[in-house]
C-alpha cells in the first residue's frame, strides 16, 4: 500500500468590517474543482504557515496581509492524501483582493455562506464563522 501524500496548506479567511468574507472558486480541473474556498496554498520547504499565507495571498489574490491571526488548524483525510490546513483570520491588508489567476472570486456575507459549497476540510471554518 502506498503512503498517502501529505500536504500542509495555509488559507486566509479574509474578513472586512461588514462581516463579508472573500472567497475564490477552485479551478474545475483541480482537486475539489468547482468548490468555493478560502484562498491560500501549499507550504514550501522550510516555510512557516504564516509565511506561506503571505506569499500565497500575494500570488493568488494580490493582497499584502498586514494583520492575521491563526484561527484554527484542521486535518482532513482523503483516499489519496492527508491535508493539514492552517486557517488564518485576515483582518487588515493592502490592495483590493481579486482573482489574479483568473479564478472566480467574490465577497460574500458570512451569514449567507453554505458549508456544502466548500470542500469538506473548509466546512468547519464556515460553521465557526457563523457562530
Amino acid at each position: 500500500m502506498m503512503d498517502k501524500k501529505k500536504l500542509h496548506i495555509a488559507a486566509g479567511v479574509i474578513c472586512d468590517k461588514h462581516n463579508n468574507v472573500f472567497i475564490a472558486q477552485r479551478p474545475l480541473k483541480s482537486h475539489m474543482g468547482g468548490f468555493w474556498e478560502f484562498p491560500g496554498g501549499k507550504l514550501e520547504d522550510n516555510e512557516t504557515p504564516e509565511q506561506a499565507l503571505l506569499r500565497e495571498l500575494q500570488e493568488e489574490i494580490g493582497i499584502d496581509v498586514t494583520q492575521c491571526t491563526l484561527l484554527d488548524t484542521v486535518a482532513h483525510d482523503f483516499p489519496d492524501r492527508h491535508i493539514t490546513l492552517s486557517f488564518f483570520l485576515v483582518t487588515e491588508w493592502k490592495n483590493e483582493p481579486y482573482g489574479k489567476e483568473g479564478q472566480l472570486s467574490r465577497w460574500a456575507p458570512i451569514v449567507s455562506l453554505n458549508a456544502d459549497d466548500f470542500p469538506p476540510a473548509n466546512r468547519t471554518i464556515v460553521a465557526l464563522l457563523q457562530k
